[in-house]
C-alpha cells in the first residue's frame, strides 16, 4: 500500500483528494495503457462533456480479430474489477466483433477493424454539434 508521503514524492496525489473529473481522467489513462499492454491498436479519446449524458469519456480501440478483440475486452473487464469497478456492462462478447464496456462515465468500444470503419464514432462523437458557434 502506497503511503501519503510515496505519493507526494511522485507528485501524485492520493485518490481521496482527487475530484470526480480527475478520478475520471486517471481512470481513462488506465484504460488507454491497459489497451496498448493488450495490443489494442489506433486507441482514441473522445471528451464527451457537453456533447451527451451517456457517459463523460468514449475510448475506441481496434483488435486484429475476433479473438483479439474478445482477449482485449476480458484483460479491461479485470483491470476494471481489479479497480472496484466490478458492475461494469459489457454487450457484445457473444461475436466479439464489437465489444462494448460500460463503467457508467467512461465507455470502451473495442471494434474489429471492418467493424470499426463501418461504424465511424469518432467522426460522429467528434463532430461539431449545429448551432456551435465555437467551430469557424
Amino acid at each position: 500500500m502506497r503511503t501519503a508521503l510515496e505519493g507526494a514524492r511522485r507528485g501524485t496525489p492520493r485518490p481521496e483528494l482527487l475530484s470526480d473529473g480527475q478520478k475520471q481522467a486517471a481512470l481513462v489513462k488506465e484504460i488507454v495503457h491497459w489497451l496498448d499492454e493488450a495490443k489494442a491498436a489506433d486507441v482514441v479519446t473522445i471528451d464527451l462533456a457537453g456533447k451527451s449524458s451517456i457517459g463523460d469519456f468514449m475510448v475506441i480501440a481496434t483488435g486484429g480479430s475476433d479473438r483479439h478483440v474478445g482477449a482485449i475486452a476480458d484483460q479491461i473487464q479485470r483491470k476494471l474489477k481489479e479497480q472496484g469497478l466490478g458492475r461494469v456492462r459489457v454487450e457484445g462478447m457473444e461475436a466479439c466483433d464489437w465489444v462494448l464496456i460500460d463503467t457508467g462515465d467512461i465507455i470502451v468500444h473495442v471494434f474489429r477493424p471492418e467493424v470499426r470503419e463501418f461504424y465511424n464514432l469518432e467522426k460522429m462523437w467528434s463532430a461539431e454539434r449545429p448551432g456551435d458557434q465555437t467551430a469557424h
